[in-house]
């Protein structure tokens, strides 16, 4: 028997721009267009019409994109009361927009209808019959989005059901539920939907649910297994509030776990790069333990778990990383065992010695008690072993460094650095000046470099991180600086730790460099 296709509904650029601290450009916005078109979603919410310029800018642009695999939809409200649908200014805008689809969403809670929208609930049936009807009489695909679905089910069910009854009478081809306050549980989610798919049955229903209870991902497999086959979510989870749905955990879970039809594996194997993706073009943090595509997600660290997954991956795995294009990492930390060590000379390809593992065990713990950390740190962690090994071979020397920062009266700042290093047995004596004093060192020791190296140049600091290792004692305390840098093909971290944060800076800095290097030779 085949398995049922689950349609996925897209709404990051819609309901993930709700979000604080998110606000997507116009190009942004396009980018997100194609990268969910490759993704291969059926649709992709660009917004809500009406609202701002913007929105009716991209899908200007979004219908010259030459999409593959999506609808863009519109999003908008029911007309309003006291105007004809044929002059509201929503369902004028959803038209303007020209896409093959549409979301129209209206109240369906008896209380917001009364008490936000004024009118009376027989009204409100009117609106939302007449807007669907309206757009459906253009050639537009409908979706109507039930918004407070579930809350008003629950206050009163029988107008909650009239609501559905008036759009789907009026020609809308997907109900979409709504638990738009995100206060249900999934056994409330589960009954309520069964319901609404028994009643109107073969049309398609659709669940939409967001995260303030923490319940987003089990409400909308709740929903699919009580027979929604239309799900409507965010990447990341992003939304308001709390957020909604998350696709890069609710996708996998259809698809691995409940044995639907969602995407291809092929591209489910990419939705680690696109939660990253959509990460970056937000300017906003990656959420490290987000299930399946977070960098935590396959990371581990006690010892007893890196034996045993050493002999069986199933152990302290649910799913192969590599579906979902994640990988397993091995962290290194004093509470490391020796298996954690032997692992990643495993990955490393590195012949297993356990008295090799056990010197950097050593070494690892005896630096930790100093202050490094070597979880985010790998490059600075492969530099170490191949030190232990005797394999490293420095690909400079440093003779010294000199950094100075000059204030003028009138508050104008001067960051120099002057970098004297020998490089295959010549030296450079080389100036740099930055916008402070570890982006002029870094300047400084790129330039020394350049001529013989000269794939440094590809190689961008995209993170620095300073932590006080021992606050207690003030302005001596140790620090520990922590630099991630990536060049065309990956990404790596390295560690510095010194009272000055200039030296534990510089530290960092000459990890970054040498891994680099050392990366190129092999």
């Amino acid at each position: 028997m085949a398995a049922q296709r689950i349609k996925l509904y897209d709404t990051t650029l819609r309901d993930g721009m709700q979000a604080e601290g998110v606000s997507f450009s116009l190009e942004d916005k396009l980018s997100i267009a194609r990268c969910l078109d490759d993704l291969g979603v059926e649709y992709i919410e660009g917004g809500y019409a009406a609202s701002n310029p913007k929105e009716m800018q991209f899908f200007a642009a979004a219908a010259e994109l030459g999409l593959k695999n999506s609808k863009i939809v519109a999003f908008g409200s029911t007309r309003r009361a006291n105007t004809k649908v044929e002059k509201d200014a929503s369902i004028t805008a959803i038209l303007d927009c020209k896409t093959p689809a549409a979301t129209v969403v209206g109240k369906s809670w008896d209380m917001h209808v009364e008490t936000v929208l004024a009118c009376s609930l027989d009204q409100n049936l009117k609106l939302c019959a007449e807007s669907v009807q309206y757009l459906k009489s253009r050639d537009l695909e409908i979706i109507f989005d039930a918004e407070h679905f579930y809350d008003g089910y629950k206050n009163n069910p029988e107008y909650a059901m009239k609501v559905l009854a008036a759009a789907a009478e009026a020609g809308a081809d997907v109900l979409a539920l709504c638990d738009t306050n995100g206060g249900s549980l999934d056994n409330e989610i589960y009954e309520i939907t069964e319901a609404v798919c028994q009643k109107f049955s073969p049309l398609t229903v659709g669940v939409h649910t967001h995260n303030d209870s923490d319940c987003a991902t089990a409400n909308t497999l709740a929903g699919v297994r009580a027979g929604a086959r239309h799900v409507q979510g965010t990447l990341n989870g992003l939304g308001e509030r709390c957020g909604n749905a998350n696709l890069c955990t609710v996708i996998p879970n259809l698809a691995f776990k409940m044995g639907f039809e969602v995407l291809t594996p092929e591209k489910i194997k990419t939705l680690t790069e696109v939660s990253r993706f959509i990460f970056e073009v937000g300017n906003l943090n990656p959420v490290m333990n987000m299930p399946y595509v977070g960098e935590s997600a396959f990371a581990h660290k006690a010892g007893l778990h890196v034996d045993a997954l050493r002999k069986s991956k199933r152990s302290y795995e649910h799913i192969d990383p590599a579906l979902i294009g994640n990988e397993r990492r091995f962290l290194i930390s004093e509470l490391s065992g020796k298996s954690n060590v032997l692992a990643e000379l495993e990955k490393a390809k590195i012949a297993q010695d356990k008295k090799l593992a056990r010197q950097i065990l050593k070494r690892v713990q005896d630096l930790e008690n100093e202050g490094y950390q070597f979880e985010a740190a790998n490059a600075s962690f492969d530099l170490l072993v191949k030190k232990i090994m005797g394999t490293y071979k420095p690909s400079f020397e440093l003779l010294k460094y000199y950094v100075t920062v000059e204030k003028s009266p009138s508050g104008q700042m001067v960051n120099e650095a002057t970098v004297k290093l020998k490089i295959a047995g010549k030296v450079q004596h080389v100036v740099g000046e930055g916008d402070g004093p570890v982006n002029a060192l870094d300047a400084a020791l790129r330039k020394a470099l350049e001529d013989k190296y000269p794939a440094i140049k590809d190689v961008h600091l995209i993170d620095y991180k300073v932590r006080v290792v021992n606050a207690r004692a003030g302005t001596a305390a140790r620090v520990r600086v922590v630099i991630e840098s990536r060049d065309k093909t990956s990404i790596w971290g390295t560690v510095g730790v010194s009272e000055n944060i200039i030296e534990a800076s510089w530290l960092a800095l000459v990890d970054s460099v040498e891994y680099k290097l050392q990366k190129e030779s092999r």
